[in-house]
């Protein structure tokens, strides 16, 4: 636990992105107030705050949080000691205002002599604390000022959507603990509020189930990786995996939480479920029937163990599959609710994402258990055995007191009582879903999939999936899909954007998919579309890069050249 409280403080420090000893003094100027995502109000007003000897940190008793967390990042910045806060003047304030409507609105006002900011919430005064922190000047700016200083301003901010989510697939290939945590750091740093973990997949089951051991034992690691684009030119024979056990789901949850992100486990079905049926082959319609990997490209490993008499293997490949849950038996069902009441035990999240996606139908059509299940329920295809497979999960979840998500083809066959739809198909599946007065979650692949290339010159980008997402079109994704009546329009939550990891094997090479997209998407989400301004935006990238720079990551350089 101490290095990962080393982390954070190194995380928090860097993030400020200041280093005040050596400056020099200068008035204030636009500059000062490069803040991303932008503002619903600010008004700048003359004069500097200047944290020094005297500076006290007072909070009210329900943010013992975010008053830690401001004391750590403002004694580090500045190389003086705040744990003695309330020992000295308090000339910084945080406060809970419930006259401020908004659950997460917050006022932040930077005078001369003192700093308040109050918010509705705790986790409003936390967006709060994450815009003082970009006011404070980057150490390598040409201006410089005398000592650790805040520009004043008078600032009112709220977000337009409820809902802000950034998702990771750590099925394809798994990241270590310590980078979900750097990945929820950066999620905060951009007051995004969800973090989408996707946990199951083909290619690897990441969490701990204790009732059944094998998902990790044998589930979660795979013995080869196709190389290339799919369908791929050979197997590495490179054995990969890992998983988080149920302690380390705790501790980033907790993680999570100080940071005011909520995370939404995804334990994926009827389909892209190889994975557990490599560890446990009764849950597919065929357990004696092998595992096919296309074009021949099963690894040595997995080709001797077949021949041990073992079929089932961890997919080795990307795409979708035929072998998926079996729909008929009883059995599938009484492994789902155990693997998902201990999912429900570790996570406090209302959501549980439930996948739903690309789920073939042919071992279905020629499986005796499904076609008895649908003439016993009196069901014309197998979509509505879909559907009754997502009704039946839905009604186990709701009388567990959570609701369902699950991804657009949940539709099919008949949408779940109480579910969300998480519309990714482009934006006809989130109107149809919100027609029908259901909740939504827009993150269509044109505007969210960060797993496409960033870039139009691929010769010289890191192998992706395809397509192209530039920031400037991330930049242009509304949630409110212009063809959805107004009286409809409650019903879209947010917006959330998506990295696959196919062909993602790399902690570094993830931030590069991620950045400078995810800061993009911040803006869209939190900024009234009244508000959006490309080209401003573009001049306030240009400082906020400042803080990929001191934080050390990996990013997308493109649209900085384009801006200049």
């Amino acid at each position: 636990m101490g290095m990962f409280k080393n982390y954070l403080l190194v995380f928090v420090i860097l993030s400020a992105i200041t280093s005040c000893s050596h400056l020099k003094e200068f008035p204030n100027e636009q500059d000062d107030y490069m803040i991303i995502p932008q503002v619903t109000s600010l008004q700048m007003e003359e004069g500097r705050f200047s944290i020094d000897g005297n500076t006290g940190i007072s909070w009210d008793s329900a943010l013992d949080s975010e008053g830690n967390y401001l004391m750590a990042l403002l004694g580090e910045t500045s190389g003086m000691d705040f744990s003695t806060h309330n020992q000295k003047v308090a000339n910084i304030l945080l406060s809970i205002d419930t006259t401020l409507t908004n659950p997460e609105e917050y006022r932040l006002v930077v005078e001369s002599d003192k700093i308040s900011i109050a918010g509705n919430s705790s986790n409003a005064v936390f967006y709060g604390i994450q815009t003082l922190r970009q006011l404070i000047q980057p150490e390598n700016s040409e201006r410089g000022l005398s000592s650790c200083t805040i520009p004043c301003a008078i600032i009112k901010d709220s977000p337009r959507f409820t809902y802000r989510g950034m998702h990771l697939d750590v099925s394809r290939h798994y990241f270590s603990v310590d980078f979900i945590k750097r990945y929820i750091d950066l999620l905060a740093m951009h007051k995004m509020n969800t973090f989408h973990w996707h946990l199951t997949d083909d290619q690897g089951w990441r969490i701990e189930i204790k009732k059944y051991p094998e998902l990790t034992n044998v589930g979660a690691w795979r013995n080869g990786t196709i190389e290339g684009h799919f369908p791929g030119t050979k197997n590495d024979n490179i054995r990969t995996g890992g998983y988080y056990t149920q302690e380390e789901v705790k501790e980033v949850i907790t993680y999570a939480s100080l940071r005011h992100i909520t995370i939404i486990p995804e334990i994926e079905l009827p389909g892209h479920s190889s994975a557990a049926i490599a560890a446990y082959p009764f849950l597919s319609c065929f357990p004696e029937e092998p595992t096919v990997v296309p074009n021949n490209l099963m690894s040595e490993a997995s080709s001797k163990i077949q021949e041990d008499g073992k079929p089932k293997i961890v997919q080795e490949t990307w795409g979708v599959f035929d072998d998926v849950y079996c729909a008929g038996k009883e059995e599938t069902f009484i492994f789902i609710e155990n693997v998902l009441k201990e999912v429900m035990d570790l996570f406090p999240s209302t959501y549980i994402h439930v996948g739903g996606d690309e789920c073939p139908k042919k071992n279905w059509e020629r499986c005796s258990n499904c076609q008895d299940r649908m003439h016993a329920l009196g069901l014309e295809n197998e979509h509505q055995l879909q559907s009754y497979f997502i009704n039946r999960i839905e009604k186990f979840v709701n009388n567990n007191g959570k609701n369902i998500i699950g991804w657009d083809e949940i539709l099919e066959g008949g949408l779940a009582p109480n579910a969300t739809v998480m519309s990714w198909r482009g934006n006809t599946g989130g109107v149809e879903a919100s027609r029908a007065d259901h909740t939504v979650i827009m993150t269509p692949n044109s505007h969210c999939y960060f797993d496409h290339y960033q870039s139009a010159n691929k010769e010289n980008e890191p192998l992706a999936i395809g397509g192209l997402l530039s920031v400037e079109k991330v930049y242009t994704f509304d949630p409110v899909p212009v063809e959805l009546e107004a009286d409809k329009q409650q019903y879209i939550l947010g917006g959330q954007a998506n990295l696959w990891t196919e062909y993602i094997a790399s902690e570094e090479y993830a931030e590069y998919m991620l950045l400078p997209r995810l800061t993009a998407l911040s803006e869209v989400l939190w900024t009234s579309k009244d508000a959006l301004d490309w080209n401003g935006f573009l001049i306030r990238l240009e400082h906020f890069r400042y803080r990929y720079d001191e934080l050390n990551l990996n990013y997308g350089k493109h649209v900085f050249h384009l801006s200049k």
